[in-house]
């Protein structure tokens, strides 16, 4: 019998390909629901742009949030009957709106209309140029968090995702960014400006943040079936009411993805970690964390295989 303790965690940005979700939605009536229901919210045919493109629309914020959830949720719904109860759930960035749907605080249709305006509203919070992200790999976390500081100069420069030891990654002004560029790779990293369309998680976001602030005051949020591990704090919520403002806080605060994963193990004693949504990003940077916690995930319906009990010899 499995005795593995499940965690499930579902993906951010970065993880999205075209033709995501669909081999669950042709073997699944579950799944198709959920591609329906979100063509229905949103208004406009996700389903196609998830399944079709073109690439660069869907790679459009305010597209490739909604996307990304109902993906993960199509994906969980279509798999729900051979899914363990897990004993925690966690997700990374815009994934932790995923992890609410499954603990049972957000409707889907709810959480739909919530990362659509998510994504436009930080999409505007900062003109096309004037800010930028960086991955910065191959150093030390406390030294790269010595060069942020050296390198801010009065500008707007902060940690945005601490995302595996070694891999941090950075957002602020652009000129601020370019610096830390250049003194990582003076001090032997190996930085990579990422190609994203707004510096997300720092304190330029602090109007999307004040934007989207009504609407989750307006919008119901349930107590967790299960606890969910936010990105702000890397800690537990057990009340709609935490997760609530866990969400509002995230949009310009760091995404604590090590810490996350430390909890979900040490603390609330996973021993597996499933990743629910497209890509395989989560399972590397679990590797990276607890390389001895099982690993597997179901970006497509052939993943289910390595959560059935496996035959002891």
């Amino acid at each position: 019998m499995d005795e593995t303790r499940w965690a499930f965690v579902f993906p951010g940005q970065g993880s999205q390909k075209i033709g995501m979700g669909r081999d669950w939605a042709e073997g699944s009536a579950a799944a198709r629901e959920v591609f329906e229901e979100a063509d229905d919210v949103l208004g406009f045919g996700l389903t196609r742009l998830c399944w079709e493109g073109p690439e660069d629309e869907l790679a459009l914020t305010a597209n490739l949030q909604p996307a990304l959830l109902t993906t993960s949720v199509a994906i969980l719904r279509a798999a729900a009957e051979e899914l363990p109860t897990p004993v925690a759930v966690a997700g990374h960035s815009l994934g932790e709106y995923s992890a609410l749907v499954a603990a049972g605080v957000l409707t889907f249709a709810d959480a739909l209309r919530l990362v659509r305006r998510r994504g436009e509203l930080m999409q505007a919070a900062v003109p096309v140029g004037q800010g930028a992200m960086a991955a910065i790999l191959g150093m030390d976390d406390a030294a790269v968090d010595a060069l942020v500081a050296a390198a801010a100069e009065g500008d707007v420069l902060a940690v945005a995702n601490r995302n595996a030891p070694g891999q941090l990654v950075l957002a602020g002004a652009t000129a601020a960014v370019e610096r830390a560029l250049e003194r990582a790779r003076a001090e032997g990293g190996k930085p990579k400006l990422l190609p994203v369309s707004a510096p997300f998680h720092c304190p330029l976001m602090a109007p999307a943040r004040e934007g989207l602030a009504p609407m989750l005051a307006a919008t119901a949020f349930a107590d967790p079936r299960v606890p969910v591990v936010v990105n702000v704090n890397a800690m537990p919520v057990t009340s709609g009411a935490a997760a609530r403002n866990a969400l509002e806080r995230q949009i310009d605060g760091t995404v604590r993805w090590i810490e996350s994963v430390v909890v979900l193990t040490d603390d609330l004693g996973a021993t597996g970690i499933l990743e629910v949504g497209p890509g395989a990003v989560l399972q590397g940077l679990v590797k990276r964390i607890r390389p001895d916690v099982r690993r597997c995930g179901l970006a497509e319906p052939s993943g289910l295989g390595a959560l059935r009990p496996q035959p002891t010899t």
